[in-house]
């Protein structure tokens, strides 16, 4: 993939709609050797304009749940299905989701992370390959290939669901704190005992 250097994608044209409506191409950001990957849909307006993904209030919601669990979006993997703003924010088409993917997939086996935390039905479904009721299925724990290899990924609720729905906050906030603790990392951690050295 000529495009991609490192982890960053310098340089697409595959979906001619994006490159018109994209200012830049949003890469993910965080450690590349992350326990821990969130997967978004696609960058919004603020993402697009600030070239990193979820900044706006979702983003806030998501370091918010992090900080509970004690974790900095420093210490997590965030990216997103599609690297190109949609026009409108619309979800990203089916092709533009698989024009994007080996991206995705070469991001993954890069980083190989334990989980991969899908944030809403778009993410949930491309990653997963099928039908997901994101609000059922929050917290579910499945194995899915990535190419030749296989993932752990956990089903979440998209965080702006929250700002829109206040009763997710609590499902929002404990599919975090499972996604720390099936991951090994944050304050679930039994290895960071302060009482360790006794």
């Amino acid at each position: 993939m000529e495009e991609m250097d490192g982890l960053c994608v310098r340089d697409c044209t595959r979906c001619p709609e994006l490159v018109e409506s994209r200012s830049r191409i949003v890469n993910g950001t965080g450690p590349d050797d992350a326990e821990l990957v969130f997967l978004g849909e696609a960058p919004g307006a603020n993402e697009d304009s600030e070239g990193e993904p979820f900044v706006g209030r979702s983003g806030s919601v998501l370091d918010s749940a992090l900080r509970d669990v004690g974790l900095a979006r420093a210490d997590v993997r965030i990216t997103n299905c599609v690297r190109c703003r949609p026009p409108e924010n619309r979800d990203p088409k089916k092709d533009e989701l698989a024009n994007c993917r080996g991206y995705l997939e070469t991001e993954l086996r890069r980083v190989d992370p334990s989980l991969v935390v899908s944030l809403g039905k778009v993410p949930s479904q491309h990653l997963l390959g099928r039908s997901v009721a994101v609000t059922k299925e929050a917290g579910t724990v499945e194995d899915v290939r990535i190419g030749e290899e296989s993932i752990r990924a956990l089903v979440c609720l998209h965080p702006a669901a929250t700002l829109y729905d206040r009763s997710q906050k609590e499902t929002f906030e404990e599919v975090i704190a499972r996604a720390a603790d099936v991951a090994g990392v944050g304050e679930g951690d039994g290895g960071q005992s302060s009482l360790g050295d006794f």
